[in-house]
């Protein structure tokens, strides 16, 4: 549904209400009849509708100013304004408790609406960590799914960056105003998402990237994601409120679990503990992806999607396939596989990586490998 620019503009104003959290402007919404009428009302329907002082005030007064800074950042290519009314808002988004009405978007539109999988982690992860990312996020994108995360350092960044080397599609949300990119450093990586993705806040441009900010956008990655993958993280990790978010919407969990001795592998076990399923290969999650996606989106899933899920899995299969068909029990190095199988430095890399943890190879002394009895 289109947005005209009076629309739009209380839409805007709507968001800037302080003191008004996305449940209270879900209440707002209901009570009105529509968005104009809410900004029309006097106080005393206002209070009725369960308002305080500071947000009525907020309504009457409202934050024109700010408004038009926000109708100036929307005016630039691939600028967009996604209300919860609209149709190009994310179906899974809209079901949860605490929805954003608005979201301020930035590539293409169309991305919002694909299935997704969240990947999540450690922003200091170590180098098994990193190609696990990579890993997971380019076998997701040939399965059919879209990956979405933080834009964070560390897993975050690898999990995009995988999804795009992919040649697929990734999803960054985050927990500023799209007018800046938070970390700096990842302004390269946000602008090629832009090309083969979008990316996602809730908050206005202009706002601060402070860390209040971070769980409310933690919810909206597992909110949009059919499920959510976590790679590497410590017992107090960010990761684990999404990860908490997840399962209190109803999603499916993934973790990856490592060494009992590494502290990155500890946040990972203790939601094993909780109800996550263990993942050691992409396979893990690949395999269950097709049930999420129906149990999920339940009609929203076309023939197309399935038949894209089911060719992703073969892929993904007969890749692991290749390698394994050309390891004997006798050591060989990654040169010589990479000379048999055709396939890149980077993938046989991170097969062998996901192989070693399914006790399917074995890495010896000399950067050699042998295939598991």
């Amino acid at each position: 549904m289109a947005i005209d620019n009076e629309d739009r503009a209380f839409w805007l104003a709507l968001n800037r209400v302080k003191g008004l959290g996305p449940v209270g402007q879900r209440k707002l919404l209901d009570a009105f009849p529509s968005i104009k009428e809410i900004f029309s009302a006097d106080a005393h329907a206002l209070k009725a509708s369960g308002l305080k002082e500071k947000s009525i005030n907020a309504i009457c007064q409202p934050d024109w100013e700010g408004v038009e800074a926000d109708m100036l950042w929307l005016d630039s290519p691939q600028h967009h304004l996604v209300t919860i009314a609209s149709d190009e808002y994310p179906l899974l988004l809209r079901e949860i408790p605490d929805p954003p009405v608005v979201l301020f978007a930035h590539g293409c539109l169309q991305v919002l609406k694909s299935i997704q999988i969240g990947i999540v982690g450690s922003r200091n992860p170590d180098a098994a960590g990193r190609k696990l990312a990579d890993e997971f996020a380019r076998e997701l994108v040939y399965a059919g799914a879209t990956v979405t995360s933080g834009l964070a350092l560390g897993i975050d960044g690898c999990s995009h960056q995988g999804a795009l080397a992919a040649g697929g599609h990734t999803i960054a949300v985050t927990g500023n105003g799209l007018d800046m990119i938070y970390p700096a450093r990842h302004k390269a990586l946000a602008e090629k998402i832009v090309d083969r993705g979008i990316l996602v806040s809730e908050f206005s441009p202009g706002t601060k990237p402070i860390p209040a900010n971070f769980p409310r956008r933690n919810r909206i990655i597992s909110g949009m994601s059919t499920g959510v993958l976590v790679i590497q993280a410590a017992c107090r990790s960010g990761s684990l409120i999404t990860a908490r978010y997840a399962m209190e919407q109803g999603r499916e969990v993934f973790a990856i679990p490592g060494s009992i001795h590494n502290p990155l592998a500890k946040g990972c076990h203790a939601l094993i503990r909780q109800g996550a399923k263990l993942v050691e290969s992409v396979e893990d999650i690949v395999e269950e992806l097709g049930s999420l996606v129906t149990v999920v989106m339940g009609e929203n899933v076309t023939e197309e999607t399935g038949q894209k899920i089911a060719q992703g899995k073969e892929a993904l299969d007969a890749d692991y396939k290749v390698l394994l068909d050309s390891m004997a029990y006798d050591p060989i190095s990654i040169d010589r596989l990479i000379e048999l199988t055709g396939l890149t430095i980077d993938s046989v890399s991170s097969m062998l990586l996901i192989l070693e943890l399914r006790g399917l190879v074995v890495s010896q002394a000399g950067g050699v490998y042998i295939r598991a009895n």
